[in-house]
């Protein structure tokens, strides 16, 4: 969709195309309230700073919609399809290691682990979470509420795009 498009659309029709992104009702309500957009990286700077910081409540249910890392996202939803295009760098051996990590850090912080799995390679996630693994449960709390900003502006920079980009 191009960012002219998205800036023109109804409240309600602007907030079914940002949801997916990150589905924490103060988050969207602010990315579509700041409309209209002059750049899509105006878009997606205000996406990284809109409602910051989250709540641990608002970062539970985000991270909801979010399957494990190296685990494939089951379902039709738009986050399901969204998350699956994230992780399709995964092969089943480091999906071994992942789960193993997984494990660990669920039993550390009693939440899945989030990364921006967009951009780095599996060997980059797992020493991600080993090192995460040595923070403290507000430490991380702060490490979560930045990864998902950063995969919501990732992902509305792949559903938006300028006039340009299309040419």
């Amino acid at each position: 969709m191009l960012l002219t498009e998205f800036n023109s659309r109804s409240r309600d029709d602007a907030i079914g195309i940002v949801k997916p992104a990150l589905d924490i009702p103060r988050w969207y309500e602010a990315i579509v309230d700041g409309r209209p957009y002059a750049s899509v990286e105006a878009l997606t700077e205000a996406a990284a700073n809109a409602a910051a910081p989250l709540t641990a409540a608002e970062l539970d249910a985000a991270l909801a919609h979010h399957p494990r890392i190296g685990e494939r996202a089951e379902g039709q939803s738009a986050e399901a399809a969204l998350a699956r295009n994230e992780q399709s760098g995964v092969d089943a051996t480091a999906a071994e290691a992942l789960a193993a990590g997984n494990r660990a850090y669920e039993a550390a912080f009693d939440r899945v682990f989030l990364v921006r799995a967009a951009g780095r390679s599996a060997d980059d996630i797992l020493a991600l979470l080993q090192e995460r693994l040595g923070n403290t449960p507000e430490q991380e709390l702060a490490v979560v509420d930045q990864q998902l900003r950063e995969i919501a502006a990732l992902r509305l920079a792949g559903a938006i795009e300028t006039e340009g980009a299309r040419a």
